[in-house]
């Protein structure tokens, strides 16, 4: 029977969130993210063994100090330090890896408190029933200024329109099962772009609809030019229609270019040729500039092969703090489950 079709039972989850300078957040997210996680074990939807994964991304603030004295205080965080800040994709992926060890399914969030982390519980309630990918879709956007909500399903759009397979209104809010990290394993590629590379893995899956919140505490890190280049990696990671697009604007300007000749050598067998200054300039910087794009396009996917071709880790760890169970101790603790009361995890 496939495993789709079989019920569950409470899965040791793993919370992941990938931490840049928020340490005005942690504070405030923390309780929050603990609280569901006590909420999840009390009600049996989630095992006693779940963990809080956090990731500092090379924070230059307080944030590991502020996710070591958690860790210190609750057996049930687990907090890992970057060697040097790897952007927020790779850190995200780095806490995905570390949660793969010793979890049934992982819930990755935020760590500015904007999705809503009550919908954990619908997440999980679609795991036990054998969906292996729940994603967290924005039912509104109501807390994004008018601009970043127009950028934003511009975005989804487009990349629609490129080819990229994304689900639209959904950022890094999802549930992943154990089996859909060890395929995600086998993605060595360095140019990370989780939103369209989890539906690419495949298997099941689910949408849970939230609203989004204003953030809790601090500002946002992604600038214009951060999800710019976030946009540029999803395009050049998931598809390569641009340069498709490339071609085909170029077949079709030399089919009119040829055309423009007929009539030129026409126009000068007949004697009626008159000065075309301005039809030249025209046709100069349309060209050039086209040329100019498809180089620079093309160069963006080279630097990319370039980047994988090197084949350098796409993060470092430098240190751990707080503990993960052994195999050992998850078999006994999925041995204890059955008619044990359920426990909370915060201290």
């Amino acid at each position: 029977m496939d495993d789709a079709t079989i019920a569950r039972e409470a899965p040791v989850l793993a919370i992941v969130v990938s931490c840049f300078n928020e340490a005005e957040a942690l504070p405030l997210t923390l309780p929050l993210l603990m609280a569901e996680l006590d909420e999840l074990v009390a009600s049996a939807q989630i095992a006693p063994a779940s963990k809080l994964v956090l990731v500092d991304d090379g924070s230059t603030d307080a944030t590991w100090r502020v996710i070591t004295e958690a860790a210190a205080n609750d057996a049930h965080i687990v907090g890992v330090q970057l060697a040097r800040n790897s952007g927020f994709q790779a850190a995200l992926m780095a806490g995905l890896m570390e949660a793969r060890r010793f979890c049934d399914a992982c819930v990755s969030i935020d760590a500015d408190g904007q999705d809503d982390e009550r919908a954990m519980g619908a997440m999980v309630d679609a795991y036990r029933s054998g969906v292996d990918v729940v994603y967290g879709v924005r039912s509104n956007r109501d807390a994004d200024s008018v601009l970043k909500r127009l950028t934003a399903q511009g975005f989804y759009r487009f990349m629609a329109a490129m080819g990229a397979k994304t689900v639209y209104n959904h950022a890094d809010y999802r549930l992943l099962s154990r089996r859909v990290l060890d395929e995600l394993a086998h993605f060595p590629e360095a140019n990370l772009y989780l939103r369209g590379l989890i539906p690419l893995v495949g298997f099941t899956s689910a949408e849970v609809y939230y609203a989004r919140r204003p953030r809790v505490a601090g500002e946002s890190h992604y600038s214009w030019s951060s999800m710019a280049a976030l946009a540029l990696d999803g395009i050049t990671s998931l598809t390569a229609k641009p340069i498709h697009l490339i071609a085909i604007a170029g077949a079709v300007i030399s089919l009119a270019s040829v055309a423009v000749i007929i009539w030129a050598l026409v126009s000068l067998l007949v004697g009626s040729t008159v000065p075309g200054w301005t039809s030249l300039i025209c046709a100069i910087c349309f060209i050039g500039g086209l040329q100019l794009f498809a180089l620079g396009l093309i160069g963006e996917y080279v630097a990319r092969i370039y980047m994988e071709t090197k084949g350098r880790p796409r993060y470092i760890v430098a240190r751990r703090v707080g503990s993960i169970p052994s195999q050992r101790e998850r078999h006994e603790e999925q041995e204890g489950r059955e008619g044990s009361a359920p426990d909370t995890l915060s201290s």
